[in-house]
């Protein structure tokens, strides 16, 4: 295993910087998933990691070790990547064992470690097939096992479920859930699905432009959001935001107004200028569908998504779109005016600039 350091890395492509002076630093044995929209830089802060990129600036660091400038192959890493890359003419077991033979690795024991990933992998019984007899997902798994064979210090993956279709992708998922503590191997781990990255994390790192937004555990982003782009991303479906206005802060905590005059309370103890704008948040599963003259909010159902244990309602609360989330049918129609329910406790409010108040 090993510890990752990264200390002001950035990367340059002619005049256009894509990643801004990156500070992180990785435990021993952590899994850390990086999140964000697509072009945030994740993908290429990975391959930087690997040796795959050449650093502008800055260091990055295995253990003790400063490896920026040290090649892939000698920085005791495996990747898989959204390809499976397999070898087509080859068996599984031949696919899983061939860098190790190349490494001039002895055929009995290849054969020993082949056969201890698969059983990690449960793909025992698919060791004499061709890639072409595969599945998706069982393609997928003799990548990984390909990667676990090697036992390296550090598992790189990039987005290497987006190639699968949304079943796969799910079952993959747990399935990699499941392995995380037999890897026993410091993993950095790439995908633009936060719920791969709040299922598998230790520890997520929520990029934006190139930029760190925060870093902390899975719960902890989603309970706590440094700011209003990390509020809005992790959580699905994504955290409702309302821009208000501060009618007042202090010891009894503070009150904001929607621009139809609804007063609402919040949790924060900050306790901002009134009539300074904000934005209001909180999660679809935090409001609860009651009764107009028992709601905080006033709201007009548009849309109800009934999944028979959930039902998404998509409501308009003062000309803005809300959504509620309710466990199994209330039996609200489309059309109607309800009230939604909250504690202000698990509201939110942000600052002009993004910042979450505390």
């Amino acid at each position: 295993m090993a510890r990752l350091e990264l200390r002001q890395v950035t990367k340059t492509f002619g005049d256009t910087t894509v990643i801004h002076g990156v500070d992180l630093q990785v435990a021993d044995g952590e899994f850390c998933v990086f999140v964000g929209p697509s072009g945030c830089g994740k993908s290429t802060l990975l391959r930087m990691i690997a040796g795959l990129e050449e650093c502008t600036s800055g260091q990055v660091r295995f253990d003790d070790a400063d490896v920026t400038d040290a090649q892939p192959a000698r920085r005791g890493i495996a990747m898989v990547f959204q390809s499976y890359a397999l070898y087509p003419h080859m068996t599984v077991a031949a696919n899983m064992g061939f860098g190790l033979k190349i490494a001039k690795v002895p055929p009995a024991e290849i054969a020993t470690k082949v056969a201890a990933a698969a059983r990690t992998l449960q793909i025992e019984h698919l060791l004499e097939r061709r890639p072409k007899d595969l599945s998706g997902g069982q393609r997928q798994r003799v990548a990984i096992g390909r990667a676990i064979v090697r036992a390296p210090r550090m598992f790189l993956f990039d987005e290497p479920l987006s190639n699968l279709d949304a079943a796969l992708r799910v079952e993959m998922r747990i399935e990699l859930a499941k392995i995380k503590s037999q890897l026993a191997t410091t993993v950095v781990y790439v995908t633009h699905d936060q719920v791969e990255a709040m299922t598998l994390a230790d520890k997520i790192v929520v990029l934006r432009e190139g930029r760190i937004e925060q870093v902390g555990r899975p719960l902890d982003l989603y309970a706590r959001p440094a700011n209003q782009f990390v509020a809005g991303f992790i959580g699905s479906p994504k955290m409702n935001l309302l821009p208000v206005r501060v009618q007042s802060a202090g010891a009894g905590g503070l009150r904001v107004a929607l621009d139809d005059g609804t007063a609402l309370a919040a949790g924060a103890t900050e306790t901002p200028a009134a009539g300074t704008p904000l934005v209001f948040g909180i999660r679809p599963e935090h409001l609860q569908v009651v009764p107009v003259a028992d709601g905080q909010l006033r709201a007009e159902v548009l849309v109800a998504e009934r999944l028979g244990g959930e039902t998404y309602f998509h409501a308009r609360v003062a000309d803005r779109p809300v959504i509620a989330r309710m466990t199994g049918d209330s039996g609200v129609s489309v059309g109607e005016t309800v009230g939604l329910a909250f504690d202000p406790a698990q509201a939110h409010c942000f600052v002009p600039d993004g910042r979450r108040l505390q």
